[in-house]
């Protein structure tokens, strides 16, 4: 792959090209250039963006994404809506265009941002999964992680407030999904926020309350339609802001990045217009 980008940016005397090593190193890189570049594009998936974008946000340095990851889950978002298609090197001279991020905030101290989407619960435990799964490739990731995390899952209590643009909403339950989507896809084939738009400065919530396993499968293929949202059994809504509180430690994802142990009070707010990309 790096002897590829080479190539491509060779006739650029203006682009050079890095290869990360280590988690958090795709971080380190774009923070050193973000005094004198006009773009750092990431050439992964969804969790090499997400390291970049923690550094580009509110900077004047766009992101550029090249999907070459498992599921590239933002891409289709951005696709949605800003469509292209570009050769590479019309790609490194295109527009940029402004869209939203999530901001998480846990035990009162600043944590990060997310692109696409956020996971407590079943969807945290899916991508610490993933994370631990190197014999499969692409989608086929997810589905087993899903029937993994699956067999062994009780869904955790949570105390949930919804701010919305006109009211709040509360709920405190046994919940199965958590789900934040700014944009709409998930897990490569799982649409959670399917009214999602990543520059409407709003956050999409999909709540599916606490339902038996044995009809998981049925909610699992309403979730790669987007026709979940219109069960009685799911919460789904545009909000500002969302506050929980988690009583028991678990697992939270960031566009399929990890966290784990989170517990008690968390806030993720929708950041509009906060980070560059080119389109």
């Amino acid at each position: 792959m790096k002897d590829i980008l080479q190539n491509a940016v060779k006739m650029q005397h203006d682009a050079v090209v890095y290869c990360s090593e280590y988690a958090g190193h795709a971080l380190e890189i774009a923070r050193k250039a973000l005094g004198d570049s006009r773009a750092v594009v990431a050439c992964g998936g969804d969790g090499t963006a997400h390291e970049i974008a923690n550094v580009l946000a509110f900077s004047d340095v766009s992101l550029g994404i090249l999907p070459s990851g498992s599921a590239n889950d933002f891409m289709k978002s951005l696709d949605h809506q800003f469509a292209r298609d570009y050769p590479f090197d019309a790609y490194l001279r295109a527009d940029s265009v402004k869209v939203d991020m999530g901001r998480v905030y846990a035990g009162g101290k600043f944590q990060r941002y997310f692109l696409n989407s956020l996971g407590l619960g079943f969807t945290g435990r899916i991508a610490r999964k993933v994370s631990q799964t190197n014999w499969l490739k692409g989608e086929l990731t997810y589905l087993n992680a899903l029937f993994s995390v699956l067999l062994g899952y009780k869904p955790p209590k949570m105390h949930i407030k919804l701010i919305t643009p006109d009211t709040s909403i509360e709920i405190h339950e046994p919940v199965f999904a958590f789900s934040v989507g700014n944009g709409r896809v998930e897990g490569g084939k799982f649409r959670i926020a399917p009214e999602a738009e990543i520059n409407d400065g709003l956050l999409d919530v999909c709540i599916l309350k606490a339902v038996p396993k044995a009809k998981f499968i049925t909610y699992a293929l309403k979730y790669m339609r987007g026709t979940q949202i219109f069960d009685s059994q799911v919460i789904y809504s545009k909000v500002r802001e969302v506050e929980l509180e988690l009583p028991e430690p678990d697992v939270m994802h960031m566009d399929g990045e990890v966290f784990e142990n989170i517990q008690g009070k968390i806030r993720v707010e929708s950041v509009p217009a906060s980070i560059k990309v080119l389109c």
